[in-house]
């Protein structure tokens, strides 16, 4: 059997995960950092609680100056409450921004590496097959967004192949030969398979065929190279 062969919706797909997770683990972390600094920020009304305090305790307070410094008390607290308010404000606004910039450079990052890693499988396969039709109607069949006209042989052949790729299976010569024909695999040549595959890769051009689509691993035989996922049998 073939080794696993990593398309580009795994890829796709992988970076969607890695990035879900990347942003609930930024979002988790601030939300995280935010909760704790926001508890171990100082009581907005902590000064004020202090100089009513005051004021309740020290009720022979009745000097002009006594008084005037209860008020310059009681104004620096509403002062020191209101710095408090906007450095709430100040840090929640800082965390927002960190959360944009996080997530955006993470964004940046897995997308960068997807694209690297879906260049590399293009430039190694040479031909990446994203959709696969095979219309015995009209004996054509279409690759990605082209199109070639088969005889019925090959298009019969073509898709023996891709319903055996669909159930991951691989096929020998005259495993091929008896689906088509109808007979006994015992009665079958392992030459007649192996000429309608040869056949087929004429029709379709032996080296888009043979380095893409159908691949010959030796002494086993004959199986799609590609995703099962992306077949489309009418």
């Amino acid at each position: 059997m073939p080794g696993p062969s990593i398309s580009a919706a795994d890829l796709t797909r992988r970076g969607s995960r890695a990035l879900i997770l990347g942003i609930g683990a930024i979002v988790g972390v601030l939300a995280l950092t935010a909760v704790l600094l926001f508890l171990n920020l100082p009581d907005a009304n902590a000064f004020n609680a202090r100089v009513e305090r005051v004021f309740v305790e020290n009720a022979d307070l009745t000097t002009g100056a006594e008084i005037k410094l209860l008020e310059i008390l009681a104004q620096s607290g509403t002062a020191f409450s209101e710095t408090l308010v906007s450095y709430r404000i100040v840090i929640f606004v800082l965390l927002v921004f960190a959360t944009g910039l996080l997530v955006t450079s993470l964004f940046m990052v897995v997308t960068l590496v997807v694209l690297n890693r879906r260049l590399a499988t293009v430039e190694k396969q040479g031909l990446q097959v994203s959709s696969l039709l095979i219309d015995r109607a009209t004996n054509t069949v279409g690759i990605n967004d082209m199109e070639f006209r088969l005889t019925p042989a090959a298009v019969e052949t073509l898709a023996v192949l891709a319903e055996a790729r669909l159930d991951d299976d691989m096929l020998t010569g005259s495993a091929i030969e008896a689906v088509i024909s109808g007979r006994s695999e015992a009665d079958c040549d392992e030459a007649a398979g192996a000429t309608r595959i040869k056949r087929l890769r004429d029709s379709l051009g032996n080296q888009l065929v043979s380095e893409v689509l159908v691949k010959n691993v030796a002494r086993q035989g004959y199986m799609l190279a590609i995703d099962a996922r992306v077949i489309d049998l009418r």
